[in-house]
């Protein structure tokens, strides 16, 4: 379990004080330090509170049916308010028109209540992985006659682009941020992103081969090395 100080700040808005208390618990039995709030009032204010203290929420837990400021209304005003932690909506409304109004009010996720303990942890240690990214994204990073730019997405060797699939891009900029440790297929499965991270765990392999097969018109698929038995590693050599 992570300390107080570094664990994800997680602002908890649900009026039914039983519930608030099971997941604020349950998060916080996972490493997560949550502030709970029971109306879209209170919410705003412990919003406010947070960027006063420059620690701002990592992501908002958020009730619909609210005394005070109702949750659609809730989400402008935080996003309004600076507030750019990802919001995963709770709500007994399951209508697709209601879960898309959502996302399109800036929700980054919507569960239908009653949910699972266990499936809710995922759905947030995924908005904060993506979140995660999306803090790295402008970050160039280089290695070797290798340089990937994260915001823009794009990937170059010795200043020639050259074309990634979405997890192709994924793999390599996980690799990059951490040049020499072994990343094991599971390790490299649970970072990438996008629909093809939900496959199974082997066609890692599959995805550093066909990146080897590009990289191979450049002398630099050396640089993808294999650990057998565990994974992949970047290294170079004097001659690459």
């Amino acid at each position: 379990m992570n300390t107080l100080a570094n664990s994800p700040h997680a602002l908890v808005v649900e009026d039914d004080a039983a519930l608030s208390e099971v997941v604020c618990t349950f998060l916080g039995d996972e490493g997560y330090a949550c502030v709970p709030a029971f109306s879209g009032t209170e919410a705003l204010l412990a919003a406010e509170r947070a960027a006063e203290k420059n620690r701002p929420f990592d992501l908002v837990i958020l009730d619909l049916m609210l005394p005070g400021v109702p949750g659609e209304e809730l989400i402008g005003r935080l996003r309004a308010a600076g507030v750019a932690a990802p919001v995963i909506v709770t709500s007994a409304k399951s209508a697709v028109t209601d879960r898309v109004a959502l996302l399109r009010l800036g929700a980054s996720d919507y569960l239908v209540k009653p949910f699972d303990l266990d499936e809710l942890l995922a759905r947030v240690e995924v908005q904060l992985r993506g979140r995660g990214r999306e803090e790295r994204a402008g970050v160039v990073a280089r290695f070797g006659r290798w340089e990937l730019d994260s915001a823009a997405r794009t990937f170059a060797v010795d200043g020639a682009p050259l074309r990634l699939t979405r997890t192709e891009f994924d793999i390599l900029a996980a690799m990059m941020a951490e040049p020499g440790r072994v990343f094991t297929k599971r390790a490299l499965f649970e970072l990438v992103a996008g629909e093809e991270a939900l496959t199974e765990e082997r066609t890692i392999a599959t995805h550093v081969s066909n990146l080897r097969a590009k990289l191979r018109a450049s002398g630099t698929d050396a640089y993808l090395q294999t650990v057998w038995g565990i994974g992949f590693k970047l290294e170079t050599t004097s001659s690459q």
